[in-house]
């Protein structure tokens, strides 16, 4: 599904270069359900931002669903976003104007779908989250869960390959990180590969590898057996 091989990326300011990944080898089964993690400035976000063909990189190669990606023009990875890739945020990311149904239904406008039938599709994944009742809700209206329930809807209904999500549940409180991590669960269940990027050892402790970075390479893949003993540990902090 994903292979990363030697990637490296650089962030020019002024007459500074920050070298930011620095030869990062990554391999992702179809159907995993995959935490990264990394202290400040370890390349979490960059390394998302390529995954999610929102940036380039500078050497090395990133293959999804087998093709090379690299050097794509506005058009063609916003092709590739919509048919591959469906984002998740710790700020939710909804449209303050746009209540719950039509922030759902945005992937869908874009896809050319007439606004009836997307807002019924949209109804019908709001439904499946549990809060159809809030449909007709602008995001100040709801609790943080609520927004985040939506975004997950909304991410959901252009049918991806892959979820990211950065850090979606950084703004939720504990009781309600689990209901979101058990979403998540359950749409990986489906066959939908799951990435997340957290700083959280408990919501990482829920997935089914955990790959820690290092300065700008992969420091640590946790699997299996490692899985279960950081799983205990992290029970017991």
């Amino acid at each position: 599904m994903i292979s990363i091989q030697n990637l490296h990326k650089s962030y020019v300011t002024g007459n500074n270069s920050l070298h930011v990944l620095k030869g990062l080898n990554l391999e992702i089964e179809e159907g995993e359900f995959v935490s990264i993690m990394g202290s400040s400035g370890s390349g979490k976000s960059t390394l998302l931002n390529i995954l999610g063909v929102l940036d380039d990189y500078d050497q090395g190669n990133y293959y999804l669903n087998g093709k090379k990606i690299w050097g794509l023009n506005e058009t063609q990875a916003a092709i590739t976003r919509n048919a591959m890739i469906g984002f998740i945020f710790q700020s939710f990311n909804l449209i303050s104007f746009k209540n719950a149904m039509e922030n759902v239904a945005l992937p869908l406008y874009y896809q050319k779908v007439n606004r009836k039938k997307r807002n019924l599709i949209a109804l019908e994944y709001l439904d499946r989250l549990g809060i159809r009742d809030w449909a007709h809700h602008l995001p100040s209206e709801l609790s943080g869960g609520q927004k985040q329930r939506v975004a997950i809807a909304r991410a959901l209904i252009s049918h991806p390959k892959i979820i990211l999500a950065d850090e979606p549940t950084g703004a939720l409180d504990s009781q309600t990180s689990l209901e979101v991590m058990e979403i998540l669960k359950e749409v990986n269940d489906q066959g939908i590969t799951v990435i997340i990027v957290t700083h959280e050892h408990d919501i990482a402790a829920l997935t089914k590898k955990i790959i820690r970075l290092r300065d700008g390479i992969i420091g640590e893949v946790i699997t299996n057996g490692d899985l279960q003993k950081y799983r205990d540990k992290v029970k017991h902090e």
